[in-house]
């Protein structure tokens, strides 16, 4: 069994309540910084009555991925400080002369 075989082919339109969202590839557009990043045939649901779009929350991530600054960038571990020795409480030192 495929994934898509779990995913609905339409489903009723939350916004207009008569129309019916149905999965199409359409051109998505976002910010990035102050550039403007288009995606063409990106999948989302698009109402066939009042062009409601809901995108594939999937192609989202992904998208939110790639476009992070610091894709592909090894993570900055911050090293933890060793811890202090701790001075042993019950027991004394004594000068032994020789």
């Amino acid at each position: 069994m495929s994934e898509d075989e779990f995913i609905p082919r339409s489903f009723p339109c939350n916004e207009c309540h008569s129309g019916i969202l149905q999965p199409r590839h359409i051109t998505y557009f976002t910010w990035l910084g102050n550039e403007l990043i288009t995606v063409p045939h990106f999948p989302a649901w698009v109402c066939d009555v009042c062009g409601k779009r809901e995108y594939d929350e999937k192609a989202i991530n992904w998208l939110n991925m790639l476009l992070d600054p610091n894709a592909g960038k090894p993570n900055a571990k911050s090293r933890r400080p060793l811890p202090h020795p701790k001075p042993r409480t019950g027991t004394s030192r004594t000068a032994h002369d020789s």
